[in-house]
């Protein structure tokens, strides 16, 4: 099986493991020979025996453009752009799987939006991907999801960034937080809004609970969310994360949304 976009590392995991077969017959489970079976890959409909074909992991993943390490934006090197330069953002790294477009965008709509938290295992283990190419010291030792208010939870039934969150950390081997950092209050949905808007929307919206307080200090932390448009959700959170104590934010994202006019 080939592995995701630009690994280069032969150990990088692939897009759904496939578990190794048990030593006797009578130790396999349902579950493991649930997952030995064919299916049909979430892009294309070709029949796998992962939840991403080879011939859609080689397309959209094989690839990765530079990168400025701040932002995640495109950018002729993967050194800081002249935006984050001249404003650096209150988290110090950002690593993405992908643009949002086509099909990550499709994808993450299913995901976020058409009750489909079957997809979190696929879209989690192709973010940890991402993370272990491109992630630097320092190290994060800690993830959190990028919460949502009581509100939307109950509407949507789950927390798309915990299902994530929780499946990357199992993967690295890092204790993962779903309480720490809280959305006191329900904000309107962020999608078709500008960046001033965002803002506005977000102004004290944050709040870290106080065992995060004590969890979070002189820590590293990873912040996990589907999409980074403006970056004004995850500059928020990394205000406040920063300002319990947290050493230094990072952000991990599955897909970002281009610059205007790119």
């Amino acid at each position: 099986m080939r592995p995701a976009a630009g690994a280069g590392p032969a150990d990088a995991p692939a897009l759904i493991a496939t578990p190794a077969a048990p030593a006797t017959a009578t130790l396999q489970t349902p579950r493991a020979r649930w997952l030995r079976l064919p299916r049909p890959c979430v892009l294309c409909g070709q029949w796998d025996h992962q939840g991403l074909c080879g011939d859609c992991e080689q397309r959209f993943l094989a690839t990765a453009p530079a990168r400025c390490p701040r932002c995640a934006l495109p950018a002729p090197t993967d050194a800081p752009c002249g935006a984050c330069l001249r404003e650096p953002p209150p988290f110090a790294r950002c690593i993405t799987l992908a643009d949002y477009g086509f099909p990550w965008d499709r994808l993450i709509g299913r995901f976020k939006f058409q009750q489909q938290p079957e997809l979190a295992a696929l879209l989690a283990t192709a973010l940890q991907a991402a993370v272990q190419r491109h992630a630097t010291a320092p190290l994060a030792t800690v993830i959190l999801p990028v919460p949502l208010s009581p509100q939307r939870l109950a509407e949507r039934g789950y927390n798309q960034a915990w299902e994530l969150a929780r499946r990357v950390a199992t993967g690295l081997g890092l204790p993962a937080e779903a309480g720490w950092l809280l959305r006191l209050r329900d904000t309107p949905h962020q999608v078709g809004l500008s960046r001033e808007a965002r803002e506005r929307n977000l102004r004290d919206a944050m709040w870290v609970a106080p065992e995060g307080q004590r969890g979070l200090a002189g820590r590293q932390v990873a912040l996990v969310d589907d999409v980074l448009t403006t970056g004004v959700t995850a500059a928020a959170a990394s205000q406040a994360l920063l300002a319990a104590g947290a050493a230094g934010v990072q952000v991990w994202v599955l897909a970002r949304t281009p610059a205007p006019g790119s």
